[in-house]
């Protein structure tokens, strides 16, 4: 996951809202959302290779997002996969605050993240980078491959598209977030940050919706929760696949777990 969007407490109607784009190497072998089999409470997609996810939320609440963290220099070989410290947490019991600090004991391991966990009640992000677990506030709230609001042009823009789409929206639709994450704009070269990647790929990284002929955005997911604590969450598959265009919506009660129904699957 290279770009995630909260609107948490943001909205009157909407308390936690969602839009992110995962973006990886073409290759890299992919399950759409959808509930897993040996984990039926956790709606996600997979990471066919590792096992774990990028993005999840699970049907009692409890959702995770994970972002790399990019800095070549730091990078670590046979490191275990960041993705799993989503699915751990998705399914587990533990208090988000709870979880993040006990990943921390350990978090040397991993290559640079930055993980986001929460449920109805509370939202934290973790970076082991910093080694701080903070609470994340009333907002919109924007995260890549630095540190939660590093204003690079890509969350700039984000938080100000998707903030401007919520003011001006009684009921924001998915539909309408899935279009914000399709933005490829190019912010000019003087504004680009410098992670050590060269200056081709910071272009090819910088807009929201990357596309490239090897890695880009794959997927656009969006997460809506209501007051009522009704989950709707859409997936969007926008990478090389032969499902390209294929949409995946979910919606379920999460006072109700195992009540749900999937809107459509095409």
């Amino acid at each position: 996951m290279c770009l995630i969007v909260v609107a948490y407490k943001f909205h009157q109607e909407y308390p936690l809202i969602i839009a992110a784009n995962r973006d990886e190497f073409y290759h890299r072998p992919t399950a759409a959302a959808t509930f897993w089999h040996d984990a039926p409470h956790i709606l996600a997609g997979r990471d066919l290779k590792e096992g774990g996810t990028w993005l999840g939320l699970a049907t009692h609440g409890r959702l995770a997002a994970i972002t790399n963290h990019r800095n070549p220099k730091l990078a670590k070989e046979n490191a275990p996969s960041r993705g799993l410290l989503v699915s751990d947490y998705l399914r587990g019991s533990s208090a988000p605050a709870a979880y993040l600090k006990t990943i921390h004991e350990n978090s040397d391991r991993y290559n640079g993240f930055n993980l986001l966990a929460g449920n109805l009640s509370a939202l934290y992000h973790y970076s082991n980078v910093t080694g701080k677990v903070t609470a994340i506030g009333p907002g919109i709230h924007g995260l890549s491959n630095h540190l939660l609001d590093t204003p690079w042009p890509k969350i700039t823009r984000a938080k100000m598209l998707l903030q401007a789409l919520l003011l001006n929206n009684a009921l924001p639709r998915a539909e309408s977030i899935l279009d914000l994450l399709s933005d490829s704009v190019h912010p000019p070269d003087d504004q680009l940050p410098d992670t050590g990647v060269g200056l081709e790929w910071e272009r090819m990284l910088s807009p929201l919706f990357i596309s490239s002929p090897h890695y880009g955005t794959r997927s656009s997911t969006v997460i809506l929760i209501d007051t009522q604590n009704r989950a709707t969450f859409v997936e969007k598959i926008t990478g090389t696949e032969e499902t390209k265009g294929a949409i995946h919506s979910f919606t379920f009660d999460i006072s109700l777990p195992h009540t749900f129904e999937v809107l459509n699957d095409v």
